[in-house]
């Protein structure tokens, strides 16, 4: 890598950062997207949580040996932490590797078990930042929790796909009756857990469902909640489901069992990743107002990551 590219880097990540951090310093918020692989040369994605960088390097086809590959990433690295002014603690590095098909499972990355506790609309999160391809903390949605947290005043929520629960940490300090959280990982009901704990929410009114959740909602009771978050997967083939997980053919189904649960005027917030997703709007029993754009973030401006609705029962 030439001295010159490395300099182009060095000047885009100084301008990025010099904005960035200026507007998330006037909305206080502390963990958010610095760089995503804005220079071709470059496909790293940088992202800010607390004091600490995390640095997700994208294997790509750049038909370097493996030598001047390492020295073209370590090139890199030094720019970071010398732009940032992290030491060599400070900064994490990941490598993201593209799944070969949607069948993959992605797997954990290691076993460090080293937790960093980051802060987010007044609120505490544990989030790793080695183990797992993703931190514990999606931050493209801090928008949407927001609108959760002002939405749970007094309301029955429920939480599905809940991961590590920020959805349900937000519910809880807007002031939510009652919170379910499910998922179907022990691991991350744990790390719900957790987070909740950390922020003072514990209590018979805070219940955590390890459940296929499939086959879970079918269960419940007819208008058992006054507001549902759904943020599943894409996909899943998961040995732990009884049947392989597709939002697309499956979401009118999900979505629909869900509106059963909202007790009249609930509120549902469905949101998925599928790039190339198409809701089917007609085959909805609610009313549907698409808040992608309302809910993307100063740092995710133009960057499509997922899509994000807020539905609603009617009356």
């Amino acid at each position: 890598m030439s001295d010159a590219k490395l300099i182009m880097f060095d000047n885009r990540l100084k301008k990025v950062y010099r904005i960035l951090q200026k507007q998330a310093k006037q909305l206080g918020v502390t963990c958010y997207r610095l760089y995503d692989r804005d220079l071709p040369e470059f496909p790293l994605i940088i992202d800010i949580y607390g004091e600490n960088v995390l640095v997700t390097e994208y294997r790509s086809n750049h038909r370097l040996s493996e030598e001047d590959y390492d020295r073209w990433l370590e090139d890199s690295l030094e720019v970071v932490r010398h732009v940032l002014a992290k030491t060599e603690d400070q900064l994490y590095l990941k490598e993201r590797k593209r799944k070969e098909s949607r069948q993959d499972q992605y797997q954990k990355t290691d076993d460090r078990k080293e937790f960093i506790e980051v802060g987010e609309g007044g609120l505490k999160f544990l989030v790793n930042l080695t183990d797992y391809l993703d931190t514990g903390l999606f931050i493209d949605h801090r928008m949407t929790r927001g609108m959760v947290r002002k939405g749970s005043v007094g309301k029955r929520v429920l939480n599905l796909f809940c991961y590590t629960g920020s959805f349900s940490v937000y519910a809880a300090a807007g002031g939510a009756k009652n919170i379910v959280s499910a998922d179907l990982s022990n691991t991350y009901l744990e790390w719900a857990q957790k987070n909740m704990e950390l922020n003072g929410f514990s209590g018979q009114q805070y219940s955590y469902e390890r459940v296929d959740v499939l086959q879970y909602l079918p269960t419940l009771e007819k208008e058992s909640f006054d507001l549902i978050v759904l943020d599943p997967p894409t996909f899943s083939n998961s040995k732990s489901m009884k049947d392989v997980f597709d939002i697309q053919p499956m979401h009118v189904e999900l979505i629909n069992e869900c509106l059963r649960l909202l007790s009249p005027g609930g509120v549902l917030y469905f949101s998925t990743n599928a790039r190339k997703f198409e809701l089917d709007e007609d085959g909805i029993n609610g009313t549907v107002k698409n808040i992608t754009t309302a809910t993307t973030p100063f740092d995710f401006k133009g960057k499509l990551l997922r899509w994000c609705y807020m539905i609603t029962k009617e009356v």
